[in-house]
């Protein structure tokens, strides 16, 4: 069976890859291990920005019907509150369940091929294999398969680098525990080091988790079980579940020939929010562009030259965020921080304006330069 494109994983950025390509009627296989609807460790969160690049991709607003929204967040660090912050862009707590399946099921609308619930037993870089013997075949292939991607794999032998890629901890606390309704949607600094924790009520569930760097973190359960503690839960009821978070720890070179990395797969996940749905289906989009534009042109080996220079805003931005994280998460620098971001207003409404999407990261960097003498000086003080 032979296709234009395959992209493997059907999350946020392979249905986006999928549904952009099979939209301008290239035969597209959109392959995924699972069958969907299926459960995903995520927190669920989705921004405003990603609301626009939902639009933008799949050409119709997001169903909020099975979301909770919030205009209002709370902040804290080691156990106390920072600021809370009222009238803020709307957040959206979804379950990735309901819209990962969301996706998948416009990818499918759109013309692609559904190879959901195959494994895969060999790759190649333009064939697939499953394991009950069918072999299809494309001209280009999209990567979109998550922090442990088979097909960065294939390219570069490891998914990811243990030295840089995050990881974290997450459980769902059924209504019994917290009445999701009645829930903030709560961030904690410093629960993890270099990462935070994060309770976002969902509807009939909360999740809660924490999150960071791996390697300063051979504790991370530790620290779960405090922050579980804190927030009155009983960790030894609790069942942790774990996954890597490619944490700002991107692809400088998201392929090899005609194959491309999209989403996680990619690192493609902000390293300051921990927010990867958004660039998941921006980045899904602009693969699928690049090998639409390759294949016009008859040359599938420009697929990922085509597909770097589509990403230099991204990779842009998610520079500046790797630089801004130290002064945000190292712990020599909490401290100064928190103090900051307690007093100013500015600095927390800009938290917020860059998970809106109303704000991108060189424009708070040349905010967080204009009050780095004052931030140094609290740090000196401490």
């Amino acid at each position: 069976m032979k296709f234009d494109i395959l992209v493997i994983g059907a999350g946020p950025a392979g249905s986006a890859a999928a549904t952009w390509a099979a939209r301008q009627g290239r035969r597209v296989a959109l392959i995924d291990k699972a069958r969907f609807p299926r459960d995903k460790l995520c927190g669920g969160l989705f921004t405003e920005r990603s609301r626009a690049t939902y639009r933008a991709v799949f050409g119709q607003d997001f169903d909020l019907s099975r979301a909770i929204s919030r205009t209002e967040i709370a902040f804290w660090h080691t156990g106390r509150t920072l600021a809370v912050l009222h009238d803020i862009p709307p957040l959206h707590l979804t379950m990735r369940r309901d819209l990962d399946d969301t996706l998948f099921r416009h990818a499918l609308a759109a013309g692609a091929a559904d190879y959901s619930g195959r494994a895969i037993a060999q790759l190649s870089d333009n064939t697939v294999t499953f394991r009950d013997g069918t072999t299809i075949s494309g001209d280009i292939l999209i990567g979109a398969d998550g922090v442990n991607s088979i097909v960065a794999r294939h390219l570069f032998g490891a998914a990811f680098s243990g030295d840089s890629i995050g990881f974290g901890l997450e459980i769902e606390v059924p209504p019994t525990a917290q009445d999701p309704a009645n829930q903030p949607l709560r961030i904690d600094f410093a629960a993890a080091s270099w990462g935070y924790g994060w309770s976002f009520p969902k509807q009939g569930s909360t999740t809660v988790g924490v999150g960071g760097l791996h390697a300063p973190n051979p504790d991370m359960k530790a620290r779960f079980s405090d922050y579980l503690l804190g927030l009155g839960l009983d960790p030894a009821q609790t069942r942790f579940k774990g996954h890597y978070l490619p944490f700002g720890d991107f692809r400088q070179t998201p392929g090899r020939g005609p194959v491309l990395l999209a989403g996680d797969a990619a690192g493609l996940v902000d390293p300051i929010t921990g927010e990867g749905i958004a660039l998941a289906m921006q980045s899904g989009q602009l693969a699928a562009q690049a090998a639409l534009d390759a294949l016009a042109a008859g040359a599938p080996e420009t697929a990922l030259p085509r597909y770097r220079t589509a990403l230099k805003d991204i990779h842009r931005n998610l520079r500046i965020a790797r630089r801004l994280r130290r002064i945000i998460f190292a712990p020599r620098w909490q401290n100064a921080f928190t103090a900051t971001f307690r007093r100013s207003g500015t600095v927390r409404m800009q938290y917020m304006r860059l998970l809106a999407g109303e704000l991108d990261y060189p424009e708070l960097a040349r905010s967080v330069v204009a009050r780095l003498p004052r931030y140094l000086l609290n740090a000196l003080r401490r």
